[in-house]
């Protein structure tokens, strides 16, 4: 279970400048709408919205903001947003996982090709790269919100893949399936998460060297430019891509 595939996951380690910001939020404003437009608009009623806002709160993005997202929710102009999935590979054979929200498929489909091909990669079809992945519900926290003891208790009895000792934090693996469920039950206990997302993980990693790496960092970028995509997995080894960044 080592190992992360999330871009995300780990680029949010180094911050992030004022212009990317600005993108980042508005990127949470669109799942915090949905969310509350396919749930109830009370956080404690809704869990996928209740998810949306800490990890904006993580973001550091603004009450106001947050508090307008969720009203935009019950204006019937509103534009219907959908979360679709596309597949594809990059150069040295790396795969991509890019989940959508967007009212265009058209326009996501022919943006993250483009991306793809000026890149040396390429769009694939369903099915061509998740059967390299599990799609796992990943629940990080520190050590001092909760105890071992109390931890893997809570993993046990509510049906928890895995739960993780990381150093510094304690990691439980979930199904899809009972993520929501099971993070309901931690945050009796538990009042903020480091990390917190149903992710697709690669069952192998892949080590690049410098160059390699640049040009998946290349790709990862620029999809994260495209306004409709929300997140982006891949089996590079993002541990090993981020040394070489730094």
């Amino acid at each position: 279970m080592a190992g992360h595939s999330h871009w995300a996951g780990i680029k949010h380690k180094k911050g992030r400048a004022d212009k990317e910001r600005s993108k980042v939020f508005s990127k949470l404003s669109r799942e915090i709408t949905v969310a509350a437009k396919l749930g109830d608009k009370e956080p404690d009623m809704n869990p996928r919205l209740r998810t949306a806002i800490q990890v904006a709160k993580q973001a550091n993005m603004p009450k106001d903001n947050i508090l307008r997202a969720i009203s935009k929710s019950e204006m019937s102009s509103d534009k219907n947003y959908e979360n679709l999935r596309y597949e594809g590979y990059g150069p040295s054979n790396i795969a991509f996982i890019i989940e959508t929200l967007t009212d265009n498929k058209n326009r996501s489909a022919s943006s993250i090709r483009t991306v793809l091909q000026k890149n040396g990669g390429r769009l694939g079809e369903s099915g061509s790269t998740t059967h390299m992945f599990n799609n796992y519900g990943v629940i990080q926290f520190e050590k001092s919100k909760l105890s071992e003891e109390e931890a893997f208790e809570i993993a046990i009895n509510n049906g928890a893949k895995d739960c993780l000792d990381l150093k510094e934090f304690f990691e439980i693996i979930t199904k899809k399936e009972d993520f929501y469920k099971i993070k309901t039950q931690l945050e009796k206990k538990i009042d903020t998460f480091s990390y917190s997302a149903i992710e697709w993980r690669a069952l192998n990693f892949i080590d690049l060297n410098r160059e390699q790496s640049e040009k998946i960092i290349e790709i990862l970028s620029a999809l994260e430019e495209l306004d409709d995509v929300q997140n982006i997995f891949t089996n590079a080894n993002l541990e090993n891509i981020q040394t070489w960044k730094l």
